[in-house]
């Protein structure tokens, strides 16, 4: 996020938020995590400041402290796609905690990014087959896409434009009891109506790409650009 001064930090953090879950639905407002990465060059360790102490694991590959546009955050570097060897350091990583998981409360996602490629998964938790089910938000051909999966089904929503233009660009796909609702810049983009069950795996939260894949069976999806902050919470 920018600069230094926590207060405005967090106060910004909130006011984005809050903001764009009125456009969405403003159904999940409890806190689980807020990850503002603006730690300084060279950090190893993405502080929590939500107030659950779910800091996180930076990979070596990742840039810390890159100002750009006005605000501090995380670069990742591109990777060929489906070119092995993986890249494990080419994430983040916060360890699994039941409060992550989604479960069958209402649960959103709200993050904001500056890219100029095409593909990369941005934040997961889980993966495709695994158990309990997962979430995660992609961004293919340059569209924020949004899929939750559980143990009722699975629901996904797609943007209708692409945010690749090197611009800062805010997102949040929200789950509901009754479907999926997707927002870009605090507007409503997408919505699918859906439902998805309880969500609960074992699996860390996953920002960057994915922790299981070697690039040849199973790809990657390593993400290329900047991260400046990613907020959770639940209803």
């Amino acid at each position: 996020m920018r600069g230094g001064r926590s207060f405005v930090v967090v106060s910004t953090v909130a006011a984005v938020v809050a903001g764009t879950a009125t456009t969405a639905g403003a159904a999940a407002r409890n806190t689980v995590a807020v990850w503002q990465m603006n730690e300084s060059a060279g950090a190893r360790t993405m502080v929590d400041s939500g107030g659950r102490g779910l800091h996180g694991a930076v990979g070596g590959e990742i840039v810390t402290g890159v100002r750009t546009g006005g605000a501090t955050g995380y670069h990742f570097s591109r990777l060929a796609p489906d070119t092995p060897p993986p890249h494990p350091r080419h994430l983040v990583t916060v360890p699994d905690n039941a409060a992550l998981d989604p479960g069958t409360r209402d649960y959103a996602v709200t993050l904001r990014l500056r890219t100029t490629g095409k593909f990369g998964n941005l934040v997961q938790k889980g993966q495709a087959t695994v158990a309990g089910g997962n979430f995660k938000l992609q961004i293919p051909s340059g569209k924020v896409q949004c899929l939750f999966r559980g143990s009722s089904g699975s629901v996904i929503v797609t943007a209708p434009r692409a945010i690749n233009d090197g611009r800062w660009h805010t997102v949040r796909c929200e789950r509901t009891a009754s479907g999926l609702t997707l927002a870009v810049d605090g507007q409503t983009v997408a919505r699918r109506a859906g439902r998805t069950g309880a969500i609960a795996n074992s699996w860390p939260v996953s920002i960057g790409g994915k922790t299981s894949c070697d690039q040849i069976d199973v790809g990657c999806d390593y993400y290329f650009g900047d991260l400046d902050y990613i907020a959770i919470e639940a209803g």
